[in-house]
């Protein structure tokens, strides 16, 4: 009995385990498939993006290609040869379908089948095919259009084979573990049914959490990383789930960081390939040319760079000096950017990240700026610096085809009779007559400048070398009959008569300054014979030549003589009235000629080299009158000295400086080195080592005549300036003149908003001062004050200052 009920115990129990057996393995099975296909589904999936992302990158190469190939005909209206062109390229593409071409003259061109023309520009995936589209600039009022169907056959192709694989090694691995799962449980079925069963809910559980796991990190959710308690297939399973995880982590984190960053910029950010691709840009980019994300990736670079109006970008620019190019706009607009260029290395790429500015208001400011300083505001024809510099470029002309050109110098007479009759206004409006009359007069290719006051040139070029002067007669006379007319003044009928010198290149003088010289002392010869009348230069006419050699030769001996002095200009707080410091003015004194000022020897010491001496002497003067002020006074305010080019280009300037500086034992911030515009920019490179030096020494720098020279905006932010000075001759009429007035306002808006100090020279009249306090203007100086003084006479205001009793302050009051 119970050898037959062992059996029936033995084949119940092996069927109660084969069923159990059963239930594991349908569970495991089960479990086990619906991972595989999770995952084989994930790869899938994946594989399927990275076959649609080459694919979609392969035709746009093909697309830009053949948009090349098009662009590379000559003809660009020629149908035929576009259409062999398209053909050939779908004949020897096996995935390009069908090419569409619509020329801006409106012709269409087909070859191959061509589903969707209506794209604008960018790619549109259907079922079966991928649509790319681009613009053609071709010749015509409107670009051209491509449209290319490329066939997803191939995709679709491999996208199924892969899957299909990923299945079959699924299958492979499920038979092979059911197999070996089958045979350990029927070989250990009576005596480890307990063990499978623990093993079986063991793997069931590991599988489940590896499942789980992969539906967390599938939602970016990476939670807690995996227990890897067994060294097998699972566990390695387990661990490159942590690893995958810790991976995707810190990849995330980096990059929403990153992301985050560069939203936050205001600067367009630009990254691209080493080969100039577009992979990244930030919001800012997308508001600057009004393009959407998906328009730029994948895009070169020159997509976006108007290389008609600049250069293309750079990347090796030196460090601080940012570059300047255009971007076109999605508008085609052309847009003005300050640009620096990076590469990053590492990773086995070398990107690069472009950040950009926009600088279409600081453009428009240096062109305002530019205008204002180069063209007369009254007459609207070019001043005197502009002037001189066209009468250079003329005479350069005229040196090369070896021909004749003459110069006009034009003084209305009597001009102060109209100004003291019937006023500046009058006045104004007569300079503006003769400029009107001179244009009306001349040729229409002669150059017309107001040089100062009622004095104009003109200049008359393409004279042969052997021209007798007749014609240069007859436009002489016909330009003073002109200048002569009757006009009306506040409806008086007014007579004007004018004056006229003329000299000649190269017969009178080489140069632009001789020239202006000589015909200005011709025109001297005519005013003193009566007016209204044009004479020609003659060497008997300019004494003054004679003169500057005399003075050059005393100038020399100056040092000898103790015939130099220091004076001091005091510059003013224009809100309180208080002395904040003084401006070191060069004198000479001559026994038989009395005081002469810098403007008469100073361009002589230039001339000679005198001026390095003679700027360490009056450094070294100013030094020793400061330590001599400070045992009177707390502070004797900050001095200015002024600098020469010639000083600047010394090679031991610098130790100069800080020798007579340690000498005095004086602080390098008691001192305030004046540098003119035209200096500042006569090397820019050089002098902005030079000035960063001086800085770092701790001595303040200023632009001494700003407005009058050729620094832009942007070269002007690289040098370390403290201080900007407005000329003399804007601050002259800007209270009077409109012009002159926004001339002076907006240099000083410029220079507050790039925090410097701003001083307005020549100031001479209580009018100017009260419309400098209208503005932001930092300090004024001027003769309204008083005239340059001595040093013992400058000590003396500063302590009456002291004491409350000076006098200037009333007029801040």
């Amino acid at each position: 009995m119970a050898s037959k009920t062992l059996p029936k115990n033995i084949v119940f129990a092996m069927l109660l385990s084969a069923v159990a057996v059963s239930i594991f393995l349908s569970i495991f099975y089960f479990q086990y498939q619906s991972l595989a296909n999770s995952i084989v589904q994930a790869g899938a999936r994946q594989h399927d993006a990275s076959v649609a992302d080459v694919f979609e990158r392969e035709s746009t190469e093909q697309v830009t290609q053949i948009s090349e190939a098009i662009l590379g005909i000559e003809d660009q209206e020629n149908a035929e040869l576009i259409r062999s062109t398209i053909a050939d390229s779908v004949a020897n593409n096996p995935t390009l379908s069908g090419i569409y071409v619509r020329l801006p003259n409106g012709i269409e061109l087909n070859e191959g089948q061509v589903g969707n023309r209506e794209l604008f520009h960018g790619a549109q995936w259907t079922p079966d095919n991928l649509y790319l589209s681009a613009n053609l600039p071709l010749t015509g009022s409107s670009p051209g259009l491509l449209v290319c169907n490329f066939s997803l056959a191939t995709v679709r192709s491999d996208s199924e084979s892969f899957t299909n694989n990923l299945y079959a090694q699924e299958s492979v691995q499920l038979r092979s573990s059911i197999t070996w799962i089958s045979i350990t449980t029927l070989a250990t079925l009576v005596l480890g049914g307990l063990v499978i069963r623990f093993i079986v809910k063991a793997q069931t559980r590991r599988i489940r959490e590896l499942k789980y796991q992969a539906e967390r990190i599938s939602d970016a959710d990476f939670g807690e990383p995996l227990t890897v308690k067994h060294d097998d297939e699972l566990g390695e399973l387990a661990a490159m789930f942590n690893l995958m995880r810790e991976r995707l982590q810190a990849t995330t984190i980096s990059r929403d960081y990153v992301d985050r960053v560069l939203a936050s910029m205001n600067d367009a950010i630009v990254i691209t390939t080493a080969e100039g691709i577009i992979s990244r840009v930030n919001q800012a980019t997308l508001q600057l040319l009004g393009y959407e994300e998906a328009e730029l990736i994948g895009c070169s670079i020159e997509f976006i760079v108007d290389q008609k109006a600049g250069k293309k970008l750079r990347i090796d620019a030196p460090p601080g000096a940012p570059l300047e190019a255009f971007l076109i706009s999605n508008r085609g607009e052309s847009i003005p950017v300050s640009y620096t260029g990076s590469v990053i290395s590492g990773g086995g790429n070398d990107d690069r990240v472009y950040a950009a500015q926009n600088i279409t208001e600081r453009r428009k400011a240096e062109q305002r700026i530019r205008y204002l300083a180069r063209i007369d505001a009254l007459t609207k024809v070019p001043n005197r610096m502009q002037f001189q510099h066209l009468l250079q470029r003329a005479i350069a002309r005229a040196k090369r085809s070896q021909r004749q050109i003459a110069l006009m110098y034009i003084d209305v007479d009597h001009f102060k009779e109209i100004n003291d009759t019937f006023g500046h206004l009058a006045g104004d409006a007569t300079l503006e007559t003769v400029a009107d009359r001179l244009r009306a007069a001349l040729p229409a290719k002669t150059v017309i400048g107001r040089l100062a006051g009622d004095e104009f040139a003109v200049i008359v070029e393409e004279l042969d070398t052997d021209d007798d002067g007749s014609n240069i007669d007859k436009l002489s006379r016909a330009v003073l009959d002109r200048l002569a007319d009757p006009f009306y003044v506040q409806g008086h009928e007014v007579f004007m008569t004018a004056s006229m010198g003329i000299g000649k290149y190269p017969e009178d003088a080489p140069n632009v300054i001789d020239l202006i010289r000589n015909a200005d002392a011709a025109l001297y010869h005519s005013k003193k014979n009566g007016g209204n009348i044009f004479s020609y230069y003659s060497p008997e006419m300019n004494e003054a030549a004679v003169e500057r050699l005399m003075t050059k030769s005393k100038l020399k001996r100056a040092f000898e003589r103790d015939e130099l002095l220091v004076h001091y200009q005091p510059k003013y707080n224009i809100k309180t009235g208080e002395v904040i410091g003084a401006e070191a003015l060069v004198r000479w004194e001559l026994p038989d000629r009395g005081l002469v000022l810098p403007s008469d020897f100073i361009p002589i010491a230039e001339d000679s080299n005198l001026i390095i001496e003679i700027g360490e002497w009056v450094l070294d003067r100013v030094c020793e009158d400061f330590r001599r002020w400070q045992r009177s006074v707390e502070s004797p305010g900050r001095i200015s000295v002024n600098l020469s080019l010639k000083q600047l280009r010394q090679p031991n300037f610098i130790s100069r400086i800080s020798s007579i500086l340690r000498s005095y034992e004086l602080s390098p911030t008691s001192l305030e080195l004046e540098i003119t515009e035209t200096t500042l920019m006569e090397d820019p490179v050089r002098t902005i080592k030079l000035l960063d030096e001086l800085y770092s020494l701790g001595l303040y720098l200023a632009i001494d005549d700003f407005g009058t020279g050729y620094s832009s905006l942007s070269a002007l932010q690289q040098f370390p300036i403290n201080t900007l000075k407005i000329d003399k001759s804007f601050v002259r009429d800007a209270a009077v003149n409109a012009d002159d007035a926004t001339i002076v306002g907006t240099i000083i808006h410029m220079g507050r908003s790039l925090k410097m100090d701003v001083v307005a020279e020549g100031v001479e009249n209580e009018a100017q001062l009260n419309f400098l306090q209208t503005l932001d203007c930092t300090y004024v100086q001027g003769l309204l004050f008083g005239e340059p003084m001595n040093s013992d006479s400058y000590l003396n205001l500063l302590l009456a200052q002291a004491d409350g009793t000076d006098t200037y302050r009333a007029l801040f009051a």
